[in-house]
C-alpha cells in the first residue's frame, strides 16, 4: 500500500507540479497571452488538458507514460499551479522580446 509520502512525491513529480503536458501547454498559452491576467486562464487550461489527454490515453489501453496513483481532483492544483508558473515566465519573457 502506498503511503503518504509516495502520494506526495507523485503529486510534486512528474504526475502533477511537473507533468510535462501541462508545462507545455501553459507555456504555449503563457507565450501567446497578450494581458496578465491571462496567466491563470492558461494554468487552468494547461492542467484541465493535460488531464483530458492523459484520460484519453489510458482509454486506450495503452500503458501509462507516467505512473501514478493519485487521483485526479489530487493532481489538478499542482499541475495548475506548475502550467501557470511556466505560462507567467514564458508571458514575461515574450513581452520583452515584443518591444
Amino acid at each position: 500500500m502506498l503511503t503518504l509520502s509516495d502520494t506526495w512525491l507523485d503529486l510534486f513529480g512528474l504526475a502533477g507540479f511537473l507533468n510535462p503536458l501541462a508545462l507545455i501547454i501553459g507555456a504555449g498559452m503563457g507565450w501567446r497571452a497578450d494581458q496578465v491576467s491571462k496567466i491563470a486562464i492558461a494554468g487552468f487550461a494547461g492542467a484541465i488538458l493535460s488531464l483530458f489527454i492523459e484520460t484519453a490515453w489510458n482509454f486506450t489501453g495503452l500503458p501509462t507514460p507516467i505512473p501514478h496513483d493519485a487521483g485526479a481532483l489530487a493532481m489538478l492544483p499542482f499541475r495548475f499551479v506548475g502550467a501557470a508558473v511556466v505560462a507567467g515566465i514564458a508571458y514575461f519573457i515574450a513581452s520583452r522580446r515584443k518591444g
